[in-house]
This record gives structure tokens, C-alpha cells and sequence, in this order.
């Protein structure tokens, strides 16, 4: 039994078809039949039921293939971590990241770049609790910035900050006046909200809820910018981080408190525990860790017995 008997049986399993299976691997199908044959020879059960019209896993197979997709996953991290253990002075570093950050993100990189000037630096947004799990276990990002409060034991979890969540509206606003708001006056106001699936969507609702106030939900967003641009034309008013407005000089918007202990998040730094970081991403971690100096984190990395942090 090898990995390319496992591969194979993994894409007809998938494809539930010799033929699309075959195409897919660009082989011959009856090389794929014969290598799936020796594979159940070499199991001693059956994996494929093959006497209905419909191609069907089958008990033994169904748990044979739980097993491959397994064990052909921890090989392509095994072959990452292979690869990221030259990522030394050149390679791709890759962050997750939530809008907020805009603020601070860019000084650690400056810093970064000073010492690692030819690694490459990819920053995606990566929102939800269930994409922060799988973007970090399937190594799409070596790190992770989130406000997602995510408690597993194979993931490595830091609050980094606390951050208030703030009412934006226009300046012309009847409420631009006043120095604090409550929910109970935003009631009837066209509100502009992201769409499900969104923590900070989660954390509003959930801070109306508990003020037992119904949001006149008028617009539904997917990036912060774009409900800023609403609150310019005057068209509503949201509830977005205070640090995201950290370094905005519009005249047009202004933010206000809200009188809600719910609008506070904590924001996250997370990397899988047990992964190997190159001495790269261990370097990027640590401009993280001298920006918010309060915390502490280890690596991971195993000498001769020791754990160095």
C-alpha cells in the first residue's frame, strides 16, 4: 500500500466513476481499476460497490476512506513543513487577517521587511469562525488575526487586544451632537450591518438583543469601506471598530460611543501548536509579540528536549 494507491482511491471515491476519476488523474481507467483491485486484494475487503447502477462506498471503504483522507492530508503538511523549513531569507509568508488591523499591521511589516527584505508577505481576510479553523489546519495561512474566539486544543490562541465597537454616522446626523448614544435611539435608523456570518454582525445583534431593541436592518455589507461610503451619501448608520477609523481624516463621518458593555471584542493572534515555523514566520510572530508587548507565546521548537519560547 502507497500514497498513489490511497490518492487513487480517494479521487474515485469523490467522483464515484472510474471514467471522471481516470480523467481527473490522467491515467488510463483501467490502470485505475487494476490499482483499486490490488488495493482491496492487499486490504482484504471489498472498498467499491460496484454491482449497482450507482457506484457506492462500501462500510469498509467508507471508513478506509476516512483514514486516506487523513493520512494523505498530514502528507501534504508534512511536505509543506519540508518545504517552509528553507523559508530562512526568500519564500511567501502568509497572514490572516481582519479589517481592523489596517492601523498597526503595516508597522510590523515595515519592521519585518527590514530584516527579511526578500520575503514576500500575502495578507487575505479570512472571516468566521469555521474559515479560521480550516484556513490555519489546511496551511492556507501560517498565522492568523482575528476577533474570532476559537478554543481548540491543536490551536494556539493569544489575545493580543481589547477593541470597542463604535457608532458611525454622518455629521448632519441628529445624534452627531451627543457625546454617547444608546441602542434605544438607533431603533428606528437605517442600519447598515454586515452580512451573516460575520463576528461583528454576531457581537451587534447580540447587543441589541440584550437591550431588547429590534435594528431597522436597511443595508447589508461585506467590507467596512463600503459602509462608510452609505454613512457619507447620509443613507444610514453602523457599528464598525473604533480601530478602524484609528486614522480616518474625513470630515463628513464621526463616531460615536454607545452606552453597551456587548460592543467590546478581543483580538486574537492564533497558529497552529503544533506546526513547524520557519525562522521567517517565528520572526514575523515576534514583531507581533514586541508590538503588544504584555504577551508571551512559545514556538514549539524542540532541541535536544527543550522548548524554546
Amino acid at each position: 500500500m502507497d500514497i498513489k494507491q490511497l490518492y487513487y482511491f480517494v479521487t474515485v471515491s469523490d467522483q464515484l466513476s472510474y471514467s471522471k476519476a481516470a480523467q481527473k488523474l490522467h491515467i488510463s481507467q483501467p490502470s485505475l481499476s487494476n490499482a483499486i483491485k490490488n488495493l482491496e486484494q492487499e486490504v482484504g475487503s471489498p472498498l467499491l460497490e460496484r454491482n449497482t447502477r450507482k457506484m457506492e462506498l462500501t462500510d469498509a471503504g467508507k471508513i478506509f476512506y476516512k483514514k486516506a483522507i487523513s493520512l494523505l492530508s498530514q502528507m501534504d503538511m508534512l511536505k509543506k513543513e519540508m518545504e517552509e523549513v528553507k523559508l530562512t531569507g526568500s519564500g511567501e509568508l502568509i497572514v490572516g487577517i481582519i479589517e481592523s488591523v489596517k492601523h498597526w499591521i503595516p508597522k510590523v511589516i515595515r519592521e519585518y521587511q527590514g530584516r527579511y527584505p526578500s520575503i514576500n508577505i500575502k495578507l487575505i481576510e479570512v472571516l468566521g469562525g469555521k474559515a479560521v479553523k480550516e484556513s490555519l489546519r489546511k496551511y492556507h495561512t501560517h498565522l492568523l488575526i482575528t476577533n474570532q474566539y476559537v478554543h481548540e486544543e491543536d490551536i494556539e490562541s493569544i489575545p493580543l487586544y481589547d477593541e470597542r465597537l463604535v457608532l458611525v454616522l454622518h455629521k448632519d446626523h441628529p445624534l452627531a451632537h451627543k457625546e454617547t448614544v444608546s441602542l434605544h435611539e438607533l431603533e428606528s435608523e437605517p442600519f447598515i450591518i454586515s452580512t451573516e456570518g460575520f463576528q461583528t454582525r454576531e457581537d451587534i445583534v447580540t447587543a441589541f438583543s440584550i437591550e431588547q431593541v429590534t435594528p431597522n436592518i436597511k443595508f447589508e455589507i461585506e467590507r467596512f469601506e463600503t459602509a462608510l461610503t452609505l454613512v457619507r451619501e447620509n443613507l444610514g448608520v453602523t457599528i464598525i471598530p473604533e480601530n478602524y477609523l484609528a486614522e480616518s481624516t474625513d470630515p463628513s463621518i464621526v463616531w460615536k460611543a454607545i452606552d453597551s458593555p456587548a460592543l467590546e471584542r478581543t483580538v486574537y493572534l492564533m497558529f497552529m501548536r503544533n506546526r513547524y515555523l520557519a525562522p521567517a514566520v517565528q520572526a514575523f510572530l515576534g514583531g507581533i509579540r514586541r508590538k503588544f508587548g504584555r504577551i508571551s507565546f512559545c514556538f514549539g521548537l524542540i532541541k535536544s528536549g527543550i522548548i524554546y519560547c
